[in-house]
């Protein structure tokens, strides 16, 4: 990873893994610190979302709700390997939502302030945008669940990277 300046260890675990820590830490009131790519398409500003849709979609038009492609851990590894994913932003996931239609959705803090922003600073990540767009997470150790940390987890005194 280009900007691992201290070359700190990372876990890498599978997406469903990272969706369940995210889960997990956001529902027993822990929000997450979030690295990712927040800069390239389907990150709205405008409107204070992001998503990764089946369609492509004129961006100048609202075409909200869409339905969103599946992402797997495929896909995941191939964005990260080939750079078409990369850390440009960090924000705090710190609760979870749905749409009209059932899509989770992340509400997530963002650090660009608050004046003239749709939702007072904060952006709703579809968990299919987070599925595809984390680099990493950074959690306190006690939200990731038991199973995880047991299973793919060294234990340390330290703070999780995942």
């Amino acid at each position: 990873m280009p900007d691992n300046w201290s070359n700190n260890e990372f876990y890498n675990i599978p997406v469903n893994e990272l969706i369940e820590v995210i889960d997990n830490a956001i529902n027993n009131g822990y929000s997450v610190c979030w690295d990712g790519d927040s800069g390239k398409d389907n990150f709205y500003r405008e409107e204070g979302y992001a998503v990764i849709p089946v369609d492509e979609v004129d961006e100048k038009e609202n075409n909200f709700p869409q339905t969103e492609k599946n992402i797997t851990q495929n896909m995941r590894q191939d964005a990260f390997e080939t750079f078409d994913v990369t850390d440009d932003h960090l924000m705090q996931l710190v609760g979870i939502a749905e749409d009209q239609n059932g899509t989770k959705f992340y509400y997530t803090k963002n650090s660009w302030g608050t004046e003239d922003k749709t939702y007072d600073g904060y952006w709703y990540m579809s968990e299919a945008y987070v599925r595809l767009k984390t680099i990493a997470i950074m959690v306190h150790k006690d939200s990731i669940p038991q199973n995880i940390r047991e299973n793919r987890i060294v234990k340390r005194d330290k703070k999780a990277r995942i």
